[in-house]
């Protein structure tokens, strides 16, 4: 083995650490779609869950409020935990078992976002006004500052807006609603397979945005669908590789020795 493939497999191992309550939220999910539950659904209490997903209480109760936070469950003080209304409040319930961290679930998603962005794209390069046009670029031109910077928090920001106004300059209220409830489910996986880390390059993603803006600005409604395909494949690169890792950290992990995981032993999960 080289010097350099020793230094890769480290940065792997790094980059395969998840927080306990992380792992947790993931089985927690697992649970809701085993179950069949469906939004409105009630669960068992923290203690319970616990008890089910062999974790400790504190551990529970984070993943508890990760899930909360991403909309997925729905925490009424003295009735309980419930399954939330599905995710941007589509009308199909199935949403409701969409897995954040399932390689078949967020290929799915993307396959999706790529026909309704690329089509956003091709109908904003016909469609835009001048001072949507200008909307673009000047967030278009936020991502390449931020991305610059190695800003992620700014970086999602912007990037968000950014998608946003393409989306608007399609000028179509239902792929408009389609980009926002798409970003909203794939945000879900970025909270528990990014985790805070930078999911890729975000100056090869702001290049991409500058890319699909040119052409955009200049009506070449076929160059935006190709360049925003484009954009979505290396976003799909980034998932597929980010969640190879997880699956590979759970083949390799090792069984525990008791049920129930130590609150340490979960939060310490690589």
């Amino acid at each position: 083995m080289t010097a350099s493939a020793g230094r890769g497999e480290a940065d792997d191992a790094a980059e395969r650490y998840r927080p306990g309550y992380e792992l947790v939220a993931e089985q927690l999910l697992g649970y809701i779609v085993e179950q069949n539950l469906m939004p409105g659904d009630r669960l068992p209490t923290e203690q319970g869950l616990a008890e089910i997903l062999g974790a400790t209480r504190n551990v529970t109760r984070e993943a508890v409020k990760v899930l909360a936070a991403m909309g997925r469950l729905s925490v009424r003080k003295g009735a309980g935990i419930f399954v939330a209304a599905s995710p941007g409040e589509l009308a199909n319930d199935q949403l409701a078992h969409f897995q954040p961290t399932s390689m078949e679930h967020v290929l799915m998603l993307l396959d999706y976002r790529r026909l309704i962005e690329s089509e956003t794209a091709r109908r904003a390069a016909t469609l835009a006004t001048p001072i949507e046009v200008r909307a673009i670029r000047e967030n278009a031109e936020l991502t390449l500052a931020a991305g610059k910077t190695v800003d992620a928090q700014e970086f999602a920001r912007v990037d968000a807006l950014f998608h946003e106004c393409v989306g608007n300059a399609a000028h179509n209220l239902f792929l408009r609603s389609s980009v926002a409830n798409i970003r909203r489910l794939l945000s879900q996986s970025d909270v528990l397979l990014f985790h805070g880390d930078l999911p890729g390059s975000l100056e090869v993603a702001a290049d991409q945005h500058i890319a699909i803006t040119q052409a955009i600005a200049m009506g070449d409604d076929e160059s935006a669908a190709e360049l925003m395909t484009a954009h979505i494949d290396t976003t799909q690169h980034q998932f597929e590789r980010r969640i190879r890792d997880r699956v590979f950290n759970v083949s390799t992990k090792p069984a525990p020795a008791g049920p129930q995981p130590s609150e340490q032993q979960a939060s310490s999960a690589s």
